[in-house]
């Protein structure tokens, strides 16, 4: 997972970078709506009308809320989304929309459903706050590999049973900053139902611990997207030449880049480092993973 430093790093681009605050983000979406500040967000909406709703997941551990939303009508390939360490929100819950209007059924999950329901932060909120970083990092020392792995694969079976999800493909999921592992976890946790997997910006994929995500890779069956900040590479600049051989002889298709000039947090719309060129690119080779990994039969 993402650890205190990274968001030291982080806030640390906050101060000094774009125009866009998570707080001038939530007056924006609040006043106009977030197509008007995500473009991309305008051209994926004219492509297909979707559904979306507020659901509930039974677990191993209690009730998860979460957003879901797919296309109005059909089958189709179903998605986990997982949330960076700012949790279930309004940016998540767009880009889950905005990856349903191009066909697929999406999750969006609330990985702190066991403390608190979504959301759990005020729009604005920052890490350079005291308060908004104690309860940030509670949250996250809430979770573990375990929960990963058991919410992975009570959210598998739940979108196995929705009328909207065509088992007769894989699932994928994708995941930012924290969820980039959790990714990983879930197509571990799932190899014969989780056929694609994303991770942006993730934080922790490779570590000397004995849980961690890499050591994972030879029990998945999944395509994998792996799309790294460029200071986050600066910081670890070995952990992508691990995880291409780990993939390599696991022999798994996978994409591992580093953006460069992305800071870290560089995908969702509402973080101060937001770059929407690379953003872009990287939606872009989401659903090229998607569209080839998930087409194929289950």
């Amino acid at each position: 997972m993402c650890d205190e430093k990274a968001f030291a790093d982080h806030d640390e681009f906050v101060r000094t970078a774009g125009e866009l605050t998570r707080r001038e983000f939530g007056v924006f979406s609040a006043g106009v709506g977030l197509a008007a500040i995500w473009p991309g967000a305008v051209q994926a909406a004219d492509a297909i009308r979707v559904v979306e709703q507020e659901v509930v997941v039974t677990t191993p551990d209690g009730s998860a809320d979460c957003y879901f939303v797919h296309p109005a009508s059909g089958k189709h390939p179903g998605v986990i989304l997982w949330p960076d360490a700012f949790g279930l929100r309004t940016a998540m819950r767009q880009m889950g929309k905005r990856l349903a209007t191009s066909g697929y059924s999406v999750l969006v999950v609330n990985p702190y459903y066991r403390k608190t329901k979504a959301p759990f932060l005020p729009e604005g909120a920052s890490f350079a706050d005291p308060d908004t970083r104690e309860k940030i990092m509670a949250m996250m020392g809430s979770l573990s590999p375990a929960t990963h792995a058991a919410d992975a694969r009570a959210f598998v079976d739940y979108l196995d049973g929705m009328p909207s999800v065509d088992r007769g493909r894989k699932v994928g999921t994708m995941g930012y900053c924290m969820g980039g592992p959790i990714t990983f976890r879930t197509a571990a946790a799932r190899p014969d139902r989780v056929g694609a997997a994303a991770s942006f910006h993730g934080g922790g994929l490779v570590t000397d611990k004995p849980d961690s995500p890499h050591k994972l890779v030879p029990t998945m069956k999944a395509s994998v997207l792996v799309a790294i900040a460029a200071n986050d590479d600066e910081q670890e600049p070995a952990a992508k030449d691990v995880l291409r051989e780990v993939f390599a002889k696991s022999r798994l298709e996978a994409e591992i880049e580093v953006y460069a000039g992305a800071l870290h947090g560089w995908c969702p719309p509402d973080m101060p480092v937001y770059d929407e060129a690379k953003a872009e690119r990287a939606w872009s080779r989401l659903l090229v993973l998607f569209g080839r990994a998930l087409a194929k039969p289950a």
